[in-house]
């Protein structure tokens, strides 16, 4: 077979050119026509602010930029010239926004808004519509935060302590309140948030907390206070009993807190004490115990025999009341003790007068109407018993000197001048006691010499007595009870104290320094009463105590009489 023939007899045919597909092209002119859209939307959208848009509550939506501008900028005027207000929770301060440089970018903030722009999310703010947006805000951060700092004051608090309390036998209760402290950068943060839709911002701040909670005074009151006050507490003792009720006993209740901030109810067991005592004596549970008492028929003694007393013991009393002031149980069984007096039968007993350990004599003219009020004072005093340790006030035994109890007016001294009144002539009985006093060792608590010297007393041992303020007491300190004899003649008064001699007394004296001359001047005043010249000057008295012959102790007080002026009285009424 020839290739020719090969050829014939087989068929031969040219394969065709292969197909590129289209889509790849519609896709590619479909891209590049929403490109063309989109920019072109973009172009068009950009001139004017998304609809819907507010800026610091000033509505610019569709506004073009020049129009925006407009509104904008009329709007911020507004908000420039009010008052910006910063509030916290102490309080509130006003700033005048220019003074801090506060201002709003009208230029900057429009052109945020419109403008042309590729970004997706501008051009579907465009079409899909704006909202709330800020506004580009100016400061001079430097003014408003020297504002913030100034407005301290006004803006910051410490916390309020809350408390709790049962006084007068009532719940009551503070609640507390948290303290602020401003943040200055943070306030800076706000006002440029808020302002100017906001003329009153709040400022940035730390709340400071108090110590005590809510919760933990609620606690209290709950497991403590309302309990506490719900009814009285019957206290019983010795076969007795008696109601203690919240009143009473509130101010014995101690609620303060600890460092932490818990409260710990607790009793003040000294106040818890006095309170419960007080209430038992009333209701006569508890009864204090009487000394014996000493009594003269002339110089012969008799003892009444001392009473014994009955007490709430402390340490029962404070746990038993407390537990039953915070319990519901509202009964307290309290134990007692008897109690025995300071000056008891024995020792009264054994420490009766048993001979004459002192007397003075001071002397007086007679017929004056001092002599009558001396006489008086002296029949009150006379009979006096001062037991061991105890102590003398002539005030206490005279009381006030008036006419109903039978004084007349005689002279006295007042402010350095001769003058009357009721008593008067009454601190002669007061020296001739100090000077008993004075030998028997008694201890010299309270006595003022007279304003200057008379002449009838020995120089710096004499008391003048005054009703209320110028007293005269002393303490016996001598190792037994002393017996006062106070007897009087027209002329003389005599005070012997009898008792147990513990020491010899020798008194001692200075020569005078310090002389004053008195002063000469005449009086028309009616009531005008006559003086003699004395002159004034310093003098030291003591006393040497001896036992045994032997000196055990030295005192030595200093007197300073003034000089009595010499007044001669020129009013036919004067005495």
């Amino acid at each position: 077979m020839t290739l020719d023939s090969l050829r014939d007899d087989l068929e031969w045919e040219e394969p065709e050119a292969p197909t590129r597909p289209r889509w790849p092209l519609f896709a590619g002119l479909a891209l590049l026509l929403l490109a063309v859209v989109y920019v072109a939307a973009a172009a068009l959208l950009g001139d004017r602010v998304p609809r819907g848009t507010t800026v610091a509550g000033v509505a610019l939506g569709g506004q073009g930029a020049d129009a925006a501008r407009d509104t904008l900028a009329a709007e911020v005027a507004t908000a420039t010239g009010t008052p910006l207000v910063l509030t916290s929770s102490a309080g509130k301060v006003e700033v005048a926004p220019t003074d801090v440089g506060l201002s709003v970018d009208v230029d900057a903030t429009v052109d945020e808004l419109v403008g042309f722009s590729l970004v997706p999310t501008d051009v579907w703010r465009h079409v899909a519509g704006g909202g709330v947006e800020p506004a580009v805000v100016r400061v001079d951060e430097a003014k408003l935060s020297a504002a913030v700092e100034g407005a301290r004051g006004e803006l910051d608090a410490e916390p309020a302590e809350g408390s709790i309390s049962i006084a007068g036998g009532a719940v009551a209760v503070k609640e507390p309140v948290a303290g602020t402290r401003t943040d200055t950068a943070g306030t800076l943060e706000e006002v440029r948030a808020r302002w100017p839709g906001a003329t009153t911002v709040a400022v940035a701040a730390e709340t400071l907390p108090t110590k005590v909670s809510v919760d933990e005074l609620a606690r209290v009151r709950t497991e403590f206070a309302d309990i506490a006050v719900s009814g009285p507490v019957t206290v019983s003792a010795g076969g007795k009993s008696f109601p203690l009720t919240p009143k009473e006993f509130a101010s014995a209740v101690v609620l303060t807190p600890d460092a932490s901030g818990a409260i710990t109810p607790r009793p003040d067991p000294k106040e818890l004490a006095k309170v419960v005592h007080a209430a038992a004596k009333k209701a006569e549970v508890e009864v204090e115990a009487k000394d014996a008492v000493v009594t003269f028929s002339g110089r012969t003694p008799s003892v009444k025999p001392h009473v014994t007393g009955l007490a709430l013991d402390d340490a029962s009393l404070t746990a038993e009341v407390w537990k039953a002031i915070g319990g519901t149980q509202k009964a307290a069984e309290v134990r007692t003790t008897v109690t025995q007096p300071a000056f008891t039968t024995d020792i009264a007993k054994k420490t009766l007068p048993k001979e004459r350990i002192s007397s003075f004599t001071t002397y007086f003219q007679a017929g004056q109407a001092r002599v009558h009020n001396i006489k008086l004072a002296s029949r009150i005093i006379n009979g006096t018993y001062i037991p061991p340790g105890q102590k003398f006030s002539m005030n206490a035994i005279l009381g006030q000197r008036t006419p109903e109890k039978g004084y007349v007016k005689a002279g006295i001294i007042r402010g350095g001048r001769a003058a009357e009144n009721y008593g008067g002539g009454i601190s002669q009985v007061s020296t001739t006691i100090f000077n008993a006093a004075f030998f028997s060792g008694m201890k010299l608590d309270a006595w003022t010499p007279h304003y200057y010297y008379i002449s009838r007393y020995p120089e710096g041992r004499e008391a003048t007595i005054s009703w209320p303020d110028l007293h005269n007491i002393f303490t016996n300190v001598t190792d037994g009870g002393v017996h006062m004899q106070v007897s009087t003649t027209d002329t003389s008064i005599t005070v012997t104290f009898w008792g147990t001699k513990k020491w010899d007394i020798e008194a001692t004296k200075s020569p005078r320094r310090n002389i004053v001359q008195p002063k000469k001047y005449s009086d028309d005043d009616p009531e005008c009463i006559t003086q003699k010249p004395v002159v004034g000057f310093t003098v030291d008295v003591g006393r040497i105590f001896r036992q045994g012959g032997s000196v055990v102790k030295r005192e030595t007080y200093t007197t300073t009489y003034r000089p009595e002026d010499d007044v001669t009285c020129t009013h036919p009424d004067a005495k």
